[in-house]
């Protein structure tokens, strides 16, 4: 499938000043194939139309359904796998036409986290030549040379090892003589080793134990201010999104129906699904508990093939009318920062 690249999609909603990344109509369609000649018979609808900024020092929580785009996502950020059409734009570089060292140096700007410790590090390298390896295949110069030689890496793998709470000494261990909390921070580790300006974190924490979830993302907030990181922080636990980010966009079905500041959104959620959501965290204190109402959501999530016309969330939204299964709700401001995709939005 071809791409459209920023000068074929114009960015129609003016970015804010300091955004530091600025996604607008972003759209992945994966082929759906059949027959003997494996002729394309349809398209799976992964990413669907998403806009957001995200500004320098800040981090937007994306959240979601399993299986709403939000990885997707994160990998078209960073050009891991290539947009069908939309835009991209970091620091005012085109992302999506960047080629050969343009490109290099974009990715030395944006690194990923992945969610799963174990299967993002290779177990047969090293804690040391994992860490080691964005010094190695990005060329870090200081000074002639092309690169840092071995003690200088060695010593910069020892600095990021005790800048994430590890023992430098453990550089010559293997992943598997790991906890999964520490393997994560290994994984922090090796994303900022070529200084970021942009973390993109995929779930980062929802394959720890709850007690070692706090530990890394106090880790994460203490690294944001030190080293002035911006996040992209992508998760389905809205506890985990409200504790870290400042801002919070939810998907549904591949696009964004609900963006808001962390405690507004919280408090006056504008969408039903943000609304269902919101519902489903459970209260530490059981009176209030039994006191509260549900938002209990009927069916399942339509198949992405084929979405519904309409709002994609009408078929399973209680507060469905007839207008929301022929006409797309635009995204509406509903105060300062706060826009949602609904008919009718809550009181």
């Amino acid at each position: 499938m071809s791409t459209v690249t920023p000068e074929a999609t114009p960015v129609e909603n003016p970015p804010a000043a300091d955004a530091l990344l600025v996604v607008r109509d972003l759209v992945k369609h994966f082929p759906i194939r059949g027959g003997l000649l494996r002729k394309v018979v349809g398209a799976v609808r992964a990413v669907d139309g998403v806009s957001f900024d995200l500004k320098t020092g800040e981090t937007l929580g994306l959240v979601g359904e399993t299986g709403c785009g939000k990885s997707t996502t994160a990998r078209l950020v960073l050009r891991l796998i290539e947009p069908t059409s939309g835009s991209v734009i970091f620091d005012g570089v085109n992302v999506l036409s960047a080629k050969g060292e343009s490109l290099r140096s974009l990715r030395r700007s944006m690194q990923i986290v992945f969610q799963d410790p174990f299967a993002s590090l290779n177990p047969r390298m090293t804690v040391g030549s994992i860490v080691a390896e964005p010094l190695i295949v990005h060329r870090r110069a200081e000074g002639e040379g092309g690169g840092l030689n071995r003690k200088a890496r060695k010593d910069r793998v020892g600095e990021l090892l005790s800048l994430v709470g590890l023992n430098p000494e453990h550089y010559n261990r293997y992943p598997h003589e790991f906890s999964g909390g520490q393997r994560q921070r290994i994984g922090i580790a090796r994303a900022i080793a070529l200084n970021p300006r942009l973390l993109l974190l995929d779930e980062p924490v929802s394959a720890l134990d709850v007690s070692i979830q706090a530990q890394v993302l106090n880790l994460l907030e203490d690294l944001q201010d030190r080293l002035g990181l911006t996040y992209l922080f992508i998760a389905h636990d809205l506890s985990v999104v409200r504790h870290i980010s400042d801002r919070v966009a939810v998907m549904y079905l591949g696009q964004i129906v609900e963006v808001a500041s962390s405690e507004e959104l919280y408090r006056r959620p504008k969408h039903p699904y943000t609304s269902a959501l919101l519902s489903a965290i459970p209260l530490p204190d059981p009176s209030k508990e039994r006191l509260r109402q549900r938002v209990i959501l009927r069916g399942d999530v339509p198949n992405p093939a084929n979405p519904p016309t309409g709002c994609p969330f009408h078929p399973r939204c209680p507060k469905a009318q007839a207008i929301c299964s022929e006409v797309m709700p635009p995204l509406e401001p509903h105060g300062p920062g706060h826009v949602a995709a609904c008919h009718f939005p809550n009181d």
